[in-house]
């Protein structure tokens, strides 16, 4: 047995201590973005008490106090007292990151990952240590629907006015107002599609996904908004390419944070590659990180992100004696998979609306 180290072992106590109020902060900070606790409490512009804020939130003040105290003694809120009675106060360059005017600044949405996953996965992740087994997507609809929420809440503000201009240098965006074939690959509930689908009416769009709960959402959605142009089918990604059919068929196909959750990733990818027409484009949007552990040590939510692929997205790829491919398979990984599949001309692009993917943009 090694001698400890007085100075790392005082190191790495501060550490642990730091982690563990890290934890906990985490979790009173979801409570205070679901409450809306940070909206009222960024509306104010000074200190106020309990009560106020309470009241402003239409919560229990009981409530309200206890989760103060982990605000301020977490350095998230301010403490000040007036008459000998404490006031709370949320400055605004924290309001900056945690309120919901923050839009895509706000950090303190994805403070409700880890809550959520522990809900829905610990127990048979923890499972899964032991057996090697996946975990099923129906273990997760809490954190599925929050996900959702959260990826529809993007794509309708950046996809047709920031992302789809930006696709080779604005050449597809032309291309899309003239008529072009286009795939939704793993669709979900379709808004991609139907944004799609409203902003370009002369191109046809067709999302395709293995739930079909979450496709009649798509169907329902685009009929309300009688779009003849859009459309929704139930497929398995990893075996399009029994179909000679589909050979070919589309123009341009996208895949947002859809690839690394497969079962059979290769086989997707070599879907998609029967899929695209001779000239075609494919954009793959995936997690920007490198394909090892060293690649990623500097990396400034490393740990938050290996730990949501192994909570979610390494289970769900597991099941059925998946590749279990992982959120965190990165960029070596994912060119070698794409080539593998038959794209041999690839382009990694960064995006300034999005840094924690990368675009990968792929030519037939």
């Amino acid at each position: 047995m090694h001698q400890a180290s007085p100075k790392k072992r005082d190191a790495f106590l501060q550490k642990m201590t730091s982690i563990l109020n890290g934890g906990a902060l985490n979790l009173a900070m979801a409570l205070g973005y679901r409450t809306g606790l940070f909206d009222a409490m960024d509306g104010f512009s000074s200190p106020r008490s309990p009560a106020a804020i309470a009241n402003q939130a239409g919560l229990s003040e009981r409530y309200v106090r206890e989760w103060l105290g982990v605000m301020v003694t977490g350095g998230i809120v301010e403490l000040a007292r007036e008459n000998g009675e404490a006031l709370y106060f949320l400055p605004p360059e924290h309001g900056d990151f945690v309120a919901r005017r923050a839009g895509d600044s706000n950090l303190a949405v994805y403070a409700q990952e880890m809550p959520l996953l522990t809900t829905c996965a610990m127990e048979p992740v923890l499972e899964g240590f032991r057996t090697g087994d996946g975990v099923p997507y129906d273990r997760y609809k809490g954190f599925q629907a929050f996900m959702t929420e959260l990826s529809n809440a993007k794509h309708r503000k950046v996809l047709v006015d920031r992302f789809l201009p930006s696709v080779d240098e604005g050449r597809l965006a032309e291309r899309l107002k003239e008529g072009i074939r286009v795939c939704d690959f793993g669709c979900g509930e379709g808004v991609a599609a139907i944004l799609m689908a409203q902003a370009f009416p002369r191109s046809r769009f067709t999302g395709i996904d293995l739930c079909e709960e979450t496709l009649a959402k798509g169907r329902e959605e685009a009929s309300s908004k009688k779009l003849e142009n859009a459309r929704f089918e139930a497929r398995d990604a990893a075996r399009l390419t029994e179909d000679a059919s589909l050979r070919g068929t589309y123009d341009y196909i996208l895949a947002f944070d859809a690839i690394h959750d497969q079962t059979a990733p290769l086989e997707a990818l070599r879907s998609v590659r029967h899929l695209l027409a001779p000239g075609g484009l494919f954009s793959m949007v995936d997690i920007a990180a490198g394909s090892e552990h060293r690649d990623n040590l500097d990396h400034p939510m490393g740990p938050f992100l290996y730990a949501v692929s192994l909570l979610h997205c390494m289970p769900v790829g597991l099941v059925n004696g998946g590749a279990g491919l992982g959120m965190m398979w990165g960029r070596e990984k994912a060119l070698e998979m794409l080539k593998e599949a038959g794209f041999h001309r690839v382009e990694v692009l960064e995006m300034e609306h999005d840094p924690f993917n990368v675009h990968y943009l792929c030519r037939a």
